[in-house]
């Protein structure tokens, strides 16, 4: 079951999340193996020094004729001479014939200890138990019944050692062990960090050489790929040309669908002009229809077949220079100016469709304007900054157009001034190549006096 939202999106930090919990788990196994390993072989330890002090100390202790219980146990174990140490032994008689005690120097009070019915001894007359020291400490204590003449004089030796200060170094070795093995795994967490982020470089320069393709400065992933990448850059590379032949394919189509058409149209448009009657000027005109219908979806279609191409971006300064030096050219008596930007721009898209947006703007800026005419281009602010946006403005001083009348100023064919030559498609052009591009067109009044056209494009990221 997936939980969207909860996992995040972010290869790297996947991989290192769950290397990260999967190293923490294994170190968290291995601490508490080694140290359920050193408990074993530390207990093992204790039981074994507590019975070979108890063998030295039956070894140590004798009994006179009288019976009194005799012996000087030297131990080898400075704790069995320092009070309250927890480490003590003693001797005491258990037989009527038996007399006397001993104990160890470190022993200064009674130690208590379970019946033989409550711990019974073993068939190696031995028993173990758990008590408290005269300190409180907790004690482990091997006691042992043993026979000291031929007489059956017995006594019970009972070797205590302190289970307080076992506990207290195995909880100090636990301690010590889970601050270095969180050291270790610290350091191979960021170590795996590291060497995760290196490895998934590659990765980052795809998708560099891909962002590079869509802003139009590379025409192909280049470079040296790993082994597990190349593949995929291969692929990709298949993909792009195989788009770029699609859409060279499809622009060849149309221009060959546009010349069949062309003399079939034109031989109409003659036809219909020499009959000159009722019926011939419907053939013009149906004719004439029908020409810029096909023109107006043929430039529909190759623009939708290129709109998303990642091939085609256009450098706006130098197409908005050239533009302007040939109206300039064809209107001496007017004055243009250009205002661009100091960063350069880049239009998403084919530089004939900019041309085309540029060029009918500036045809209906000069054949309106009275003395000036200006051209601009600014960068919009976007909301989102992965798809910026620039506009280009086109302002003339001429009489402008009214608020009302903006929109059918758009249509297709539709002139609001039938004294002005033209034929009433320039921004009717322009609307529909705006339109297809995903961008927006607006009229307005310029501080000219005259009509402001303002065109919002997408722009690729320099």
């Amino acid at each position: 079951m997936r939980l969207p939202g909860l996992i995040p999106r972010s290869l790297a930090f996947r991989v290192i999340a769950f290397s990260t919990i999967w190293a923490i788990a294994a170190l968290v196994v291995i601490a508490t193996i080694i140290s359920t390993l050193f408990r074993d072989a530390s207990e093992r330890g204790f039981e074994s020094l507590l019975s070979a002090h108890l063998f030295n100390l039956i070894s140590s202790v004798g009994v006179d004729d009288a019976g009194n219980l005799t012996g000087a146990p030297n131990l080898g174990d400075r704790r069995f001479v320092e009070p309250g140490s927890g480490w003590y032994w003693s001797v005491i008689p258990v037989t009527k014939e038996t007399h006397g005690e001993l104990s160890s120097i470190s022993l200064n009070g009674e130690v208590a200890a379970p019946t033989v019915e409550e711990v019974p001894f073993g068939s190696d007359v031995q028993r173990r138990y758990f008590t408290t020291g005269p300190a409180g400490e907790e004690l482990e204590v091997l006691e042992s019944e043993f026979s000291l003449d031929s007489h059956d004089r017995a006594a019970r030796f009972r070797m205590m050692g302190n289970r307080s200060e076992f506990e207290r170094d195995i909880t100090a070795f636990d301690r010590k062990l889970y601050t270095y093995l969180a050291l270790f795994g610290l350091g191979m967490i960021g170590i795996n960090a590291v060497a995760i982020m290196l490895g998934l470089q590659p990765l980052n320069h795809v998708r560099q050489a891909l962002a590079a393709i869509r802003q139009g400065t590379a025409q192909r992933l280049d470079g040296e790929f790993p082994n597990e990448i190349a593949p995929l850059a291969e692929e990709t590379n298949a993909l792009i040309e195989s788009n770029r032949r699609i859409i060279e394919r499809a622009r060849t189509q149309v221009g060959n669908l546009a010349h069949s058409l062309k003399t079939p149209l034109a031989v109409l448009l003659n036809e219909g002009r020499a009959l000159g009657d009722g019926k011939g000027r419907l053939i013009v005109e149906q004719a004439g229809a029908m020409q810029q219908q096909l023109e107006h979806y043929l430039q529909r279609a190759r623009i939708a077949a290129q709109r998303d191409s990642v091939v085609f971006r256009t450098p706006v300064r130098p197409v908005m220079e050239r533009m302007t030096r040939v109206v300039r050219k064809l209107g001496p008596d007017k004055d243009v100016s250009l205002v661009l930007p100091s960063a350069d721009v880049t239009f998403a898209g084919e530089r004939e469709d900019l041309e085309e947006i540029t060029g009918n703007l500036l045809e209906n800026a000069m054949k309106w304007s009275r003395a000036k005419v200006r051209v601009g281009i600014g960068l919009a602010p976007d909301p989102d900054p992965a798809q910026p946006h620039f506009v280009l403005t086109v302002e003339d001083d001429g009489p402008g157009i009214p608020p009302e009348k903006a929109r059918d100023a758009l249509q297709r064919g539709r002139r609001l001034d039938e004294t002005k030559p033209g034929t009433g498609l320039g921004l009717a052009i322009v609307s529909d190549l705006v339109k297809e591009y995903g961008g927006r067109l607006e009229l307005g009044r310029s501080d000219l006096g005259g009509l402001k056209a303002s065109v919002t494009l997408r722009r690729t990221l320099s």
